[in-house]
């Protein structure tokens, strides 16, 4: 397995990047978001990547970051995702705002995907919500999504209720997004337990 490809970029294409590595070149597939972050033509290249071997194709896939990794592999463990609409999701949302939308179940955010109806997002949010919450991406999704102070402290008191982490960063980001960045710990925690409610 070919965890990731430092080289120099010799070309790009519309879902695509040659990474010349040692004077061999490797195309790897890639979601538009990773090929604008990986730099001019000519110029080092750093790419994580995924292997997909299939019945009669060995095909990789690059990202910018291990966060757009992880994602890109709980996407295609989706039924129904393959490797393109996965690829095309990625291009459409960064973790960050995947993760939000996973964690509030906002089916309609993943819908704006090429390629994702209103059906396939559905499930997809579903089936990852409490995929979410694990692992090393939940934690890094989980702090992420909520920003340091009142809202981090907001969170860690649903934890301390008993909320998973996907409810209880879903429902402080809910409650920050109403009430805005000045908000008081003590309004948030109340207007989170609220939306968790519901």
């Amino acid at each position: 397995m070919i965890a990731h490809l430092k080289g120099r970029l010799d070309s790009t294409g519309v879902d695509h990047a040659v990474i010349d590595v040692g004077g061999v070149g490797y195309l790897v597939g890639a979601s538009s978001r990773t090929l604008a972050a990986i730099g001019p033509v000519g110029e080092a290249a750093t790419l994580f990547t995924e292997m997909l071997v299939g019945e009669d194709f060995i095909r990789l896939v690059g990202f910018s970051s291990a966060g757009e990794r992880d994602w890109f592999r709980l996407l295609t463990g989706v039924q129904g995702v393959g490797a393109r609409v996965a690829l095309a999701i990625l291009s459409a949302l960064e973790p960050n705002d995947l993760a939000r939308a996973v964690m509030a179940q906002d089916k309609a955010t993943v819908a704006r995907a090429n390629g994702v109806g209103p059906k396939l997002a559905e499930r997809i949010v579903r089936e990852l919500k409490d995929k979410v919450g694990g692992v090393a991406i939940g934690a890094a999704a989980a702090a992420q999504v909520v920003p340091a102070g009142a809202g981090a402290d907001a969170v860690s008191a649903l934890l301390n209720l008993g909320f998973r982490a996907p409810e209880a960063a879903a429902a402080v980001a809910a409650a920050e997004e109403e009430l805005g960045a000045v908000a008081s710990l003590d309004a948030l925690v109340r207007l989170a337990l609220r939306k968790a409610a519901k």
